[in-house]
């Protein structure tokens, strides 16, 4: 029991040796890698960041030819500080779960990784670390390092105005910008009936996007072949899968490292953003004036 509690604390590249299976493996290592980082899931942990301590170590397939001294046929180190790196500017996490479950995905992406111990803890929220611990290999990941692999698909960005939502033929025009397989994912202006004001801006900032995704489900009543999404794990699915999505902004804002800028309530400028966010092919206007900026080709809608 004793032995048990030490690996439990000591560093993951003990506990890599001691659960070694039979074939060998070479291991690389990275101790104590501190990042000041805005995460957790209480209200008190928002807009303020916290030390967070990460150490990694990675099982590697030992190379059977010389490696000629050739640092692009190794797993460098830089490869394990870049996913970290990655998974923490993707968005804002509450869990160290979830960020250790992708961080570890994204390892056991690279050819010459088996398996990877992720240990990440909280430095600032107790008198002690607070922190988890997991395991992976390629095999427990399975179907999902084949999915994770494929490129994400470049969707179609369509923002709708109030006028373009009250048409009578709504439904049938979000089925012809679909027509051609790209993916499709709707933005929706605010609805024009004045949301709830408060005086803290935070406060006002959730109430807009509220108001946003009212309108959303409003959308989604008129044109039923929509569904309201809010996460980027949902937008994913429903692009590979081809189901048409209204953008529910809260989460995906209210978690990005680097969001908007400007009032929610400026819908065309949040429409914008999330083309780019998104890799979007093009952002396509229907009934709205044409947004300057942004990182993605941008047109008025047309009916063919």
């Amino acid at each position: 029991m004793a032995s048990e509690i030490r690996l439990a604390f000591s560093h993951p590249d003990e506990r890599s040796i001691a659960t070694a299976s039979g074939d060998p493996r070479d291991r690389i290592s990275l101790r104590d890698h501190i990042v000041e980082v805005e995460i957790g899931a209480f209200q008190a942990e928002r807009g303020t960041t916290q030390r967070v301590r990460f150490n990694v170590v990675v099982e590697v397939r030992p190379f059977s030819s010389p490696l000629d001294d050739d640092v692009d046929r190794i797993l460098s180190y830089d490869r394990v500080t870049e996913a970290i790196a990655i998974e923490l500017d993707a968005e804002r996490v509450n869990l160290l779960e979830t960020l250790a479950e992708r961080i570890a995905e994204r390892i056991l992406l690279e050819p010459q990784a088996m398996r990877a111990f992720v240990r990440i803890e909280k430095l600032d929220r107790g008198p002690g670390a607070l922190g988890v611990e997991i395991v992976r290999s390629r095999r427990d990941l399975g179907p999902r390092i084949g999915e994770a692999a494929q490129e994400r698909p470049h969707p179609r960005v369509v923002y709708l105005s109030n006028t373009a939502i009250a048409r009578d033929d709504i439904a049938a025009r979000i089925d012809a910008m679909a027509a051609d397989g790209a993916p499709l994912i709707l933005c929706v202006a605010a609805p024009e009936d004045a949301a709830p004001t408060a005086i803290h801006p935070l406060a006002q900032r959730r109430i807009d996007l509220l108001a946003i995704e009212q309108n959303g489900w409003v959308l989604a009543a008129r044109a039923p072949q929509c569904k309201v999404v809010a996460t980027r794990t949902e937008l994913d699915w429903a692009m590979r899968n081809g189901q048409i999505c209204i953008w529910a902004p809260s989460k995906i804002v209210l978690d990005a490292t680097h969001g908007p800028q400007g009032r929610p309530r400026d819908t065309l400028a949040l429409a914008n953003w999330f083309a780019g966010h998104m890799e979007a092919r093009e952002l396509v206007v229907m009934d709205g004036p044409i947004p300057s900026g942004g990182s993605v080709p941008v047109r008025p809608w047309t009916a063919s």
